[in-house]
Order: structure tokens, then C-alpha cells, then sequence
């Protein structure tokens, strides 16, 4: 079993005394958020957990002044930021402090390229590091609560009390597998992606059900979802309160489009949000400059089953030889959106393409010489 250190947690809620602390806080912290987001579109934060070698620090951001100081910590390049499954605590601190915590090492990511499982939850890897168990009893706790009990405390001091454990252990692991660089461009792509919002141009891709639709019906549903997802954006409401995905489809099967029909439709629909009837028609009805380009979303039943089952093959065979979990050098989903397209997404970092790039030209020249 790892020995940790296990300082007590101090709760922070003078901007002055959180800056002052970053001055001794050394090369490294830990860093974690809570964070609501059950009635907004952004996630509402709602406490930072922050260890150096001596301290543990409950950061509260709902104090004026606390976010600006946080945000010295966050820019402060000479710091390294221990997180584990930043994805959402990313989004939720540049919200908030208008930063992120570069640089970043995540260790869930790190565990992935180091062999260990991938998605590997933080009570999990530290009890595989470290031995520790850890208490399960807050995960679902209301974090914007004040004053926090002794138990959401020493639970949220936990989150970050094992990172430079972890952070120790999985960093030699990947020093000697040679795969420091593929976490570097790991963390740096998360961190560029969370850099600002970009809204998904293509939003009907994500609603599976919308392969039973024809095109204009496809297309009618993408201009919807994109008025939904900038309405949500603007009102900060989560997407589904603005328009669930099961009435978007039924919404796109109007042809042609008509005010009636959709007031029509929303008055019979059980718990349809109240989004104007104007709005929707105008949405569904008016063409976007882009739409000519839009992909479909495939028919499973049309997709070439035997290319993706070789790709996945081939995928399979090359993360067994790296000796990495299945799925982390391309998911499914990455290979199918590559077999639609011809193109890896924007989330497929510098590395993984190489290693797929390389897997495809091998899977070509084969089927050259097959056909020779």
C-alpha cells in the first residue's frame, strides 16, 4: 500500500489568503470541482478542491473575489494541474474564472495509455495504486449548500488528497512505456477543445433515431437542433428543456411545414417545453447556408458492416500489440464517423491519428494487392 499524505482540509473564502497560498504551492497541485447542472445549460460551480504537499484547500466560488484569484492558479504555467476526468471540471472553471488549468495531467487518461483500463472511475484507481478505499456516501449531494457538512468535506477533500500518488505511480509507468508525449497531446487537446464553445454544426448526428429519417426530414431536424442549441446556449437551459430529442424528430416528420401542425403537435405532447410555435416553424422551415455539406445519419443496416468490422479488427489487434484497453485508440463511434466521412473528428489527437493513419494505408494496400 502507497503511504499518502492526508493534511486537513482548510476552507478557503478569502481571495487574499488564496493568493498568497499559491506562492508556496510548489510544482504541482491537485485539482477537482463540484459542480451543478441539473437546471442549467453551463455547469454551475460550486466548490474547488485544491492539495499542494502541505494543505488541502476548499475553495469556495461563490464568493466574490474567489474566482478571480483562482484564476491566477489556473494561468500560472509553472504549475502542473493533477485532475482526474477533467472533461466537465474544464467547461465548469473556464465559466466560472474565464481560465483553464494548463498544464494538465490527467490521470484517468494516463491510466488508459498506461494499460489500465479505460474510463477507469477515481475510487477505483486509487484504490489499485494506493490500496485506499474510499468512502462512496456524497456522490450525490447538493454542493451549493452552505455551510457544507463534515462529510461532503472530508469527501471532497478525498478527490484530491491521492493525486500526487497517482500522479507519481501512473507518470513512471508512462516515462517507461515512451508515452509521456501521447498524454501531453492528450491534455493539450482537451484543453484547446474546452478553450472556447463551439457549437456542434451537426447535431442531428447525435439522435440515432434520425436514421429512419429521409433527407429533407434530416435536414429539417438539423436546423431545429441548432435553434435549440443556441436557445439553450442564450437562456442557459439544458438542450432537453428547450426540445427533447424524441419531439424534434416528431417535429421534423412535418412536410411540409406548418405553424398549425406544430402548435398541433407540442399541444398534444406530454411535457412538451414551452418553446414558441412561431419559432420552431421559422427553425424547421428556413435553410442554413451549410446544409448542402450536411452528412446523413446511416441506416446500420446500410453501413458497409465488413469495413467496420475489419477496421475494428485491425484496431483491436494494434491496441492488443500497445498493449492498451479496447477503445482507446479509436472507439467505434470514431471509426464509424471515419467510414462516413474519410476524415478522423477534431477529438482524435496527433498520436492516435499516426497510429490509425499508419493502420489504414497498411488495410489499403492490402485490398490493393487482394484486387491486383
Amino acid at each position: 500500500m502507497t503511504e499518502t499524505h492526508t493534511p486537513a482540509a482548510e476552507w478557503i473564502r478569502d481571495p487574499a489568503i488564496l493568493r498568497t497560498l499559491r506562492s508556496g504551492a510548489g510544482p504541482r497541485i491537485g485539482l477537482d470541482t463540484e459542480f451543478i447542472r441539473e437546471r442549467t445549460y453551463w455547469p454551475v460551480l460550486a466548490l474547488v478542491q485544491i492539495s499542494t504537499p502541505e494543505r488541502i484547500l476548499l475553495v469556495d466560488p461563490r464568493v466574490p473575489g474567489i474566482p478571480e484569484a483562482l484564476r491566477e492558479w489556473l494561468d500560472d504555467a509553472s504549475i502542473l494541474k493533477v485532475m482526474h476526468s477533467a472533461g466537465e471540471d474544464l467547461i465548469a472553471l473556464r465559466q466560472a474564472c474565464g481560465a483553464l488549468p494548463a498544464p494538465l495531467f490527467d490521470t484517468q487518461t494516463a491510466a488508459a495509455l498506461a494499460g489500465m483500463g479505460a474510463g477507469l472511475g477515481y475510487q477505483s484507481l486509487v484504490r489499485e495504486i494506493t490500496g485506499v478505499e474510499l468512502a462512496k456516501g456524497e456522490t450525490r449531494t447538493d454542493w451549493l449548500q452552505r455551510p457544507l457538512t463534515p462529510a461532503q468535506c472530508d469527501y471532497a477533500a478525498d478527490d484530491v488528497r491521492h493525486l500526487f500518488a497517482l500522479h507519481d505511480a501512473l507518470g513512471a509507468r508512462l516515462h517507461a512505456l515512451g508515452r509521456e508525449n501521447w498524454l501531453e497531446q492528450d491534455c493539450a487537446l482537451a484543453i484547446e477543445l474546452a478553450r472556447e464553445h463551439h457549437a456542434d454544426p451537426w447535431p442531428h448526428l447525435g439522435v440515432r433515431a434520425a436514421q429512419v429519417l429521409d433527407r429533407p426530414a434530416q435536414t429539417r431536424l438539423m436546423r431545429l437542433l441548432r435553434w435549440r442549441d443556441r436557445r439553450a446556449v442564450e437562456r442557459d437551459l439544458p438542450r432537453n428543456w428547450v426540445i427533447a430529442p424524441e419531439l424534434a424528430i416528431d417535429l421534423a416528420r412535418i412536410d411540409p411545414v406548418d405553424r398549425d401542425a406544430v402548435s398541433a403537435l407540442l399541444a398534444r405532447t406530454p411535457k412538451a417545453p414551452q418553446s414558441p410555435a412561431d419559432a420552431i416553424t421559422q427553425a424547421l422551415s428556413t435553410a442554413v447556408a451549410d446544409e448542402a455539406d450536411m452528412p446523413l445519419v446511416i441506416d446500420d443496416r446500410n453501413r458497409d458492416r465488413r469495413q467496420l468490422q475489419a477496421l475494428q479488427a485491425a484496431v483491436a489487434k494494434r491496441s492488443s500489440e500497445l498493449g492498451l484497453p479496447d477503445g482507446v485508440l479509436a472507439s467505434r463511434r470514431i471509426l464509424q464517423a471515419w467510414q462516413d466521412t474519410g476524415a478522423w473528428p477534431e477529438t482524435v489527437s496527433a498520436w492516435r491519428r499516426s497510429e490509425l493513419d499508419a493502420l489504414m494505408a497498411a488495410a489499403n494496400a492490402k485490398a490493393e494487392t487482394a484486387n491486383a
